[in-house]
């Protein structure tokens, strides 16, 4: 039998002791809510620079985890996981809040970590430690983790009636001023768009325009200039590239239960209106009903100058359930250079930016990188920050559960892109 040396015994130890100890860092990240201050390495899929794991295609969570789960790993993708160590995060003693809807809280600080709940906007916490990535909070007594871009150290509006002090004043109809820039180029401007009025004490003397798609009579058989300057459209859609003129409004598509788009984009319209009331903001919805004779180029020009802001919303006619998107920018030298395009094209992508990200967070399905470029009369037309967002498709779900979360999101997205 071979001798066991002292050096032979002493290296054997070391190697069961080094194994023993990844076992604990690892039961610490895994197992559990810590108990405990010490941050140790982790086995999870996020690094401190905040990249992930890979994921197939999902719903996104509300800290941008994909809703599906990891695709299935080789042993060596795994043991490169097993390298990875947890964010390296600053000591922090001080009081925080959520600042979006149903944000998790999880275990450990990765994006594949077991949920523990989630938390509403407002929800107070302690935080302890703060990375670019996470951040290191006290719920119910538990260490545990929340995606540090969810928190905020001001604390946020309560989406709640008594937050806006139960009163908003209706300042009345407004309708086109023939005197404002672009005005002369609207065919059907008859109509009135209403300004509602936020009355409590965290106002934030900002107007949100609110524009239902859709909804006008008779729009579909009434063609508008699709470029100030006369020059033809630069990409598809609706309309053809290389057209000079367009529908005014178009009269949209069919869910697959047959709702007509209008109506929906009206009861979003209606729930989106009072979620913005409540945080503070003032809103001017241009339609109300289910017509409404002001064309795009006539909702864009209110918007213009009674607004602050333009969100125009629609479902797109695809039948994929592909998830909501922003219609962006073509990246093409002309149309950016053409005014007022070329002075606010960059508004109109932090805006619609924002928004998805509001949707993401409240774990709305998400197209690709939540933007597809088009060529639109609204964007043509815009001096205010503007997009036109597609919310899903002729096969989503458009119950009144379901709009109610699309509202929280558009909310959320709002109060980020004026708080930036």
């Amino acid at each position: 039998m071979r001798r066991m040396t002292n050096k032979t015994l002493r290296t054997g130890a070391a190697k069961v002791l080094a194994a023993a100890g990844l076992m604990v860092i690892m039961a610490a990240v895994s197992g559990g809510c810590q108990k405990y201050e010490k941050i140790e390495p982790s086995t999870v899929g996020e690094s401190a620079d905040g990249s992930r794991e890979k994921t197939q295609e999902g719903v996104q969570g509300a800290d941008g985890e994909e809703g599906a789960q990891p695709v299935a790993q080789s042993s060596e993708m795994k043991a490169d996981v097993t390298k990875e160590t947890a964010p390296e995060m600053e000591a922090r003693d001080e009081v925080v809040y959520i600042n979006a809807s149903d944000v998790n809280v999880r275990k450990g600080p990765a994006s594949n970590a077991e949920v523990v709940t989630k938390l509403a906007r407002g929800t107070e916490l302690k935080r302890t430690g703060y990375s670019q990535s996470w951040s290191k909070v006290f719920y119910k007594d538990q260490v545990c983790y929340v995606s540090s871009q969810y928190l905020t150290t001001a604390k946020p509006a309560q989406e709640t009636a008594a937050a806006s002090g139960g009163a908003v004043a209706q300042a009345g109809e407004i309708g086109l001023d023939p005197s404002w820039k672009y005005a002369d180029y609207s065919k059907i401007n008859s109509g009135k768009a209403v300004l509602y009025k936020a009355e409590g004490t965290n106002r934030k003397n900002k107007v949100v325009c609110v524009n239902a798609g859709h909804g006008t009579s008779g729009g579909s058989s009434v063609k508008t200039q699709c470029h100030p300057d006369g020059t033809p459209k630069v990409t598809g859609g609706s309309t053809a590239a290389g057209a000079t003129t367009a529908v005014a409004v178009s009269s949209g598509m069919e869910f697959a239960d047959g709702t007509a788009e209008a109506k929906v984009t009206l009861a979003m319209a209606k729930i989106l209106k009072d979620k913005l009331l409540a945080r503070g903001f003032d809103v001017l919805m241009i339609r109300e009903s289910d017509d409404v004779q002001l064309d795009n180029i006539a909702r864009t020009v209110l918007a213009n100058n009674r607004a602050d802001c333009h969100i125009a919303l629609h479902w797109d006619s695809s039948t994929s359930d592909k998830g909501a998107f922003y219609m962006s920018v073509p990246n093409i030298a002309s149309y950016r250079g053409m005014e007022p395009v070329a002075s606010h094209w960059q508004e109109h992508h932090a805006l619609g930016d924002n928004l998805i990200a509001g949707l993401r967070g409240v774990g709305v399905k998400i197209f690709s990188d939540g933007k597809m470029e088009m060529d639109l009369t609204q964007t043509s037309y815009s001096t205010v920050p503007s997009v036109d967002i597609e919310l899903g498709d002729k096969v989503s779900d458009h119950s009144a559960a379901s709009l109610d979360v699309l509202g929280n999101g558009l909310a959320d997205g709002v109060e980020m892109f004026f708080a930036n």
